[in-house]
């Protein structure tokens, strides 16, 4: 009787490990972007006392270059160089191809929906957003709006005045990628 009860437990035990693996690898996102945002912060730290980027751990892609920062909302998000999927598992990234920060026409920064750009769905037309670089320039934008578009149509004017975007998978609470983008639109205040 108890050989069998034993051979009663064993699928009892491989459902519980097999759920337990995919309990691990569902938070394997969130749990290293929160990790990540310690050792940013303290790489952050140390690139606005030299004046220059610098990683926060040796086999980095990317660099610490500015914090975003939403007050109504309380958040503070260290920024990354590259626009690498691999930087935006750690944070948010500065987009090649975009204007410089503070320079004429847009810059792009773009993160995942289910870590550092959840937010995106609470902000609101007019909050402020802040941006200061690794030079410690500090710039202030207020947002105009936000939409709903596909990827590959994504349309910044990189003629226009100073400006950002950040922009971040959508819907927010999908599980699957797709073509959809949440992009939020703000201008630089005078």
């Amino acid at each position: 009787m108890s050989g069998r009860g034993a051979w009663g437990r064993l699928p009892f035990a491989a459902v519980l490990i097999a759920g337990l693996a995919v309990a691990a690898a569902g938070t394997s996102v969130p749990v290293k972007a929160a990790a990540a945002q310690w050792l940013l912060d303290r790489a952050w730290a140390e690139s606005r006392e030299r004046g220059e980027p610098v990683k926060a751990w040796p086999w980095a892609d990317a660099a610490p270059i500015a914090v975003i920062e939403v007050p109504r909302l309380g958040v503070r998000q260290v920024v990354l160089s590259g626009g690498s999927g691999e930087a935006m598992a750690f944070g948010p990234t500065l987009m090649p191809g975009g204007a410089e920060l503070g320079g004429r026409g847009t810059a792009v920064f773009a993160a995942h929906r289910d870590t550092h750009f959840r937010f995106l769905e609470l902000v609101r037309q007019g909050d402020t957003i802040v941006v200061e670089t690794v030079g410690g320039v500090r710039m202030e934008y207020w947002v105009t709006g936000g939409k709903v578009v596909r990827d590959d149509a994504f349309g910044v004017n990189p003629y226009s005045r100073e400006s950002i975007v950040l922009s971040t998978c959508w819907p927010f609470d999908g599980q699957t990628r797709g073509p959809w983008r949440w992009v939020t639109y703000a201008e630089r205040m005078s």
